[in-house]
């Protein structure tokens, strides 16, 4: 499944990845399209850009990773900033392309999607790399469960994500704002050394 505002993109991805063993079951043009779609159809892979009308393409995948945990979700975006790179894989994106990617890479990696590899390119998997080793802290005291380092509000925002709440949601329940939502997410997932929202939700029904 393909989600890009622009129809040109579209048919170039389509004609890309179109094979034998590969076809594309849906197309949206924005992220609330592309929401209810998915749902339906959940497909194998979902190919999303950032830049969407509307809620972003990274919005789309916070909300629905933890919904279709069986579909593999690759960015497809003209930015290769850091920031980008981070937000998409911390809500759960499985993989990272930039849109210079050639036809035939880009079907490649659809392919290798499929069976559990990551994908992004060298050099941003060298980059993200050494940002979370920048950012890793001490390893947690013997016996000091990783979800007790987390602060109360901190607390408050996982046990609602493990409930499978969206971060509208969670803001409308701590009456906070879904940017602060965002924030506190990020927070623990930094904190608990976990990728994305269902690892940080298992790890929560585990330590509790």
């Amino acid at each position: 499944m393909i989600v890009d505002d622009h129809p040109l993109v579209r048919a170039a991805v389509t004609k890309a990845i179109t094979s034998d063993d590969t076809e594309v079951v849906a197309e949206a043009a924005t992220a609330e399209e592309a929401f209810s779609l998915a749902l339906s159809v959940a497909p194998d892979v979902l190919l999303v850009d950032i830049a969407l009308p509307g809620m972003s393409g990274v919005q789309l995948v916070r909300e629905l990773a933890p919904r279709l945990p069986d579909t593999r979700i690759v960015m497809l975006t003209v930015s290769g900033a850091e920031r980008d790179v981070d937000e998409a894989m911390r809500s759960g994106a499985h993989g990272y392309l930039t849109k210079d990617v050639t036809p035939e890479a880009l079907a490649r990696s659809v392919r290798a999607i499929r069976t559990g590899e990551l994908v992004m390119p060298r050099r941003l998997a060298a980059r993200l790399v050494e940002r979370l080793a920048r950012r890793a802290g001490p390893p947690p005291e013997a016996g000091d469960p990783p979800v007790e380092q987390l602060s109360q509000r901190e607390r408050d925002v996982l046990r609602l994500l493990a409930d499978d709440l969206t971060d509208r949601e969670i803001a409308t329940a701590l009456t906070i704002s879904v940017r602060t939502v965002e924030t506190h997410v990020s927070n623990i997932l930094h904190k608990l050394g976990v990728r994305n929202r269902n690892e940080a939700a298992r790890r929560y029904r585990e330590d509790r």
